[in-house]
């Protein structure tokens, strides 16, 4: 049963997070170490264990892709292509332009947007298949004009990928799909193999293997964030109804046994509501063993004295998803300091970001909305600046470059700026 705790600044143990077991770096790093030494032959040995499967040809084909499609009910083909388009809208507004600058004569100053040539989008598929990450990763990237995308994600025992992941990356336009998943994936993706192009950069989301391993592969290739278990936080008043919040924090709790679900509310009689709700649901959900593991280990209501206190509680969790079960979600809108997706009054379930509404659902977890951003057009770019003096715009300068360098006690770099302008 998910805790009930009343907040006090003392009560630390309200922000106690899931910590992460050392054996798991150790098994990824294994793992990193003999897929970067042996290529698709450890990929190859994985997938027997791990996915019990035989591949020879870790590439899905076109016609396997094709088939997918065409197998995949024409409603959800329709509600694929209207999520796509919803993303699309949403994230057309990131696009940035390159700039210069050229105030003064001979001087020229700029910056150039430049798409990364070759990403890698993990989308997970071992206990559930997430095509909706097929189009949050990918449509973003192809806005943003990446040369190459590349997808990995595990394959069934039968050797083939979840249909409804092919045809999300049909309709997002993905280059190549790989049959491969779990930190090897990652490790393929960060160094190459055989079969497997490298890439400049993973995103998506994954299991703490997954997260562990980019965490471990960063430096070698850039990634988005360290992303999961997934989190949520509700914030929510008495007038809330605890059917609908204990609903929504199960959306979570079954994605993952370390996944976090958390309510702070004013009411203590909605408190003890959705804690009674909860065990209702719970026992209804095919994925009950995993949802209850994830809201007995990790799940929290924590009653506050008002809706004030309840937005201060949610700005330390920092949560990966806030909903805010309030009649004026807007009135509190600034006050949000530190989360990754705000989701805003009675009819606005969290669920809605994950498929539907555009914007996007690879959001920071585990308190780093403090710091981090969801994915989005910019995580698929870099930036290059440049600049140009004429040799009579830098002759008015560079006798103070010389002399900025000297103060740093750096004598090569004085005379690079001196040594133009010295007599021979």
């Amino acid at each position: 049963m998910i805790k009930i705790y009343n907040y006090t600044e003392e009560n630390q143990e309200i922000f106690k997070k899931p910590v992460d077991s050392q054996s798991v770096a150790d098994t990824v790093s294994a793992i990193i170490a003999n897929v970067k030494a042996n290529g698709d032959k450890a990929l190859r040995e994985y997938s027997l264990k791990f996915d019990r499967t035989d591949i020879e040809d870790f590439r899905a084909t076109d016609e396997e892709i094709e088939t997918a499609y065409a197998s995949v009910e024409p409603e959800f083909v329709r509600i694929l292509n209207e999520a796509a388009e919803n993303i699309r809208d949403f994230h057309k507004h990131q696009l940035r332009s390159s700039f210069v600058v050229s105030e003064k004569d001979g001087i020229v100053c700029g910056q150039k947007i430049i798409p990364f040539a070759r990403v890698g989008l993990y989308v997970p598929g071992g206990t559930a298949a997430y095509p909706s990450t097929v189009l949050m990763d990918a449509v973003p990237a192809k806005l943003a004009g990446c040369g190459e995308i590349v997808m990995v994600t595990p394959p069934s025992k039968d050797g083939s990928i979840n249909k409804y992941i092919l045809a999300a990356a049909k309709i997002a336009g993905i280059d190549k799909i790989y049959k491969v998943g779990g930190a090897q994936a990652v490790a393929a993706l960060a160094f190459g193999t055989e079969s497997i192009p490298r890439v400049d950069k993973i995103v998506g989301p994954g299991n703490a293997f997954v997260a562990e391993a980019k965490r471990q592969v960063y430096g070698e290739v850039a990634i988005d964030m360290i992303a999961g278990p997934s989190d949520i936080l509700v914030v929510a008043d008495e007038k809330s109804n605890p059917r609908f919040v204990a609903a929504d924090l199960l959306s979570q709790a079954e994605h993952d046994r370390m996944a976090s679900a958390v309510l702070v509310t004013d009411s203590e009689e909605l408190a003890y509501a959705v804690q009674s709700e909860i065990e209702i649901q719970l026992s209804k959900l095919p994925r009950e063993e995993i949802a209850r593991a994830s809201i007995e280990n990790n799940g929290k209501i924590i009653v506050t004295r008002d809706i004030s206190e309840a937005i201060e509680v949610a700005n330390v969790i920092a949560p990966e998803h806030i909903e805010l079960c309030l009649d004026n979600p807007f009135d509190v809108l600034d006050k949000v300091k530190n989360a990754g997706s705000i989701f805003m009054g009675r009819y606005c379930p969290e669920a809605l970001g994950d498929y539907l509404s555009g914007a996007n659902h690879t959001l920071p977890t585990n308190g780093s909305a403090r710091f981090s951003s969801p994915l989005s057009v910019d995580d698929f770019v870099k930036k290059s600046q440049f600049t140009y003096y004429t040799k009579e715009a830098f002759e008015k300068v560079y006798g103070d470059v010389a002399y900025f360098a000297q103060k740093e006690g750096l004598e090569a770099h004085a005379k690079s700026a001196t040594i133009r302008y010295e007599e021979v």
